[in-house]
């Protein structure tokens, strides 16, 4: 309970349907005794397959606080005659924002320089500014954005206010086609062509790893990657070295493909990669949306309209 609520929302909303009891957190090991007797299962990242549907005879209904849904088997659920469902966009606006986070802390260092400041370089400085490293404009440069949903559609929207140029990729628009906001392209000329690159597409067979040594190689040198999709996009060891070596300039980056990120994960020692802890899809308003769209899928559910469900 605690990523949707984070301490700042809470369940009220929820009493009208029943007894409410939440968990902040929940090991493996209690999935099952707390669920117990429940017809309605709320979960973010508790897994429940197998193995815990099949212990809950009560469950009816299981509502997935997040777009993913692969904590859940959803097969196993449907031959139970149990509805899953999910939030789709909740953090449309989330996300595209923390993609431009990222992308102006790289270009202007702000962090760099702020914590310079607060060290006490300025005030020993014989200027009146200094710069710790080149600076980036980011009007009139290309952003390549991988995937063209929602969010990749805001990411377009806001780098055309930017005066940037946005080439877009995406298996169902036509590459040398166009719309108010992208142009679309193939892959590999997105890869060879952008200053900066954000991935903004769904983790499945043919995404998997697609950033590696061979992609990589395509992309200009001193290209930016911004990742605030999936981990599992990229070859971690892969993109190190990249940045290692200074094929790339920089990437933002606030997915790893094992959450919480390894200790032993590479990017947290590479240059110029800056990483947060999943955050993207977090601020408040975004995740008052989340809370306010389960407690609407649980009432369809209720009254036997069941919305957004994903294993009908």
């Amino acid at each position: 309970g605690y990523t949707s609520t984070m301490g700042e929302l809470d369940w009220k909303s929820f009493e009208a349907f029943g007894e409410v009891a939440v968990y902040d957190r929940t090991p493996k090991d209690k999935i099952i005794e707390r669920a117990r007797g429940a017809e309605v299962v709320l979960t973010n990242k508790v897994p429940m397959f197998g193995e815990q549907i099949g212990a809950l005879p009560e469950l009816r209904y299981i509502g997935v606080l997040a777009t993913g849904y692969n904590n859940v088997d959803l097969q196993c659920a449907k031959s139970r005659g149990i509805a899953v469902t999910n939030i789709a966009e909740y953090g449309t606006d989330s996300v595209a924002q923390a993609v431009f986070a990222h992308i102006l802390n790289i270009a202007n260092k702000t962090e760099e320089h702020s914590q310079s400041a607060r060290a006490g370089d300025w005030s020993k400085c014989a200027d009146i500014c200094y710069c710790l490293a080149p600076l980036t404009e980011i009007a009139g440069k290309t952003i390549g954005i991988v995937g063209y949903g929602a969010i990749g559609r805001k990411v377009a929207q806001i780098a055309k206010a930017f005066g940037m140029e946005a080439a877009a990729y995406s298996p169902s628009r036509p590459a040398g086609t166009s719309d108010t906001a992208a142009r679309f392209t193939t892959l590999d000329d997105l890869l060879r062509s952008s200053d900066i690159i954000s991935l903004n597409c769904v983790l499945n067979d043919s995404t998997r790893e697609m950033v590696n040594a061979e992609s990589i190689a395509k992309m200009k040198d001193g290209a930016i990657l911004i990742n605030n999709s999936r981990g599992g996009l990229i070859v971690e060891q892969d993109l190190a070295d990249a940045l290692n070596s200074g094929k790339l300039c920089a990437a933002g980056l606030d997915v790893a493909s094992e959450e919480p990120i390894r200790a032993d994960n590479p990017l947290l020692h590479a240059k110029n990669c800056i990483i947060t802890p999943h955050i993207s899809w977090a601020p408040k308003e975004s995740r008052q949306r989340i809370m306010d769209a389960t407690a609407e899928n649980i009432r369809a559910f209720l009254a036997g309209a069941p919305v957004n469900v994903v294993n009908p």
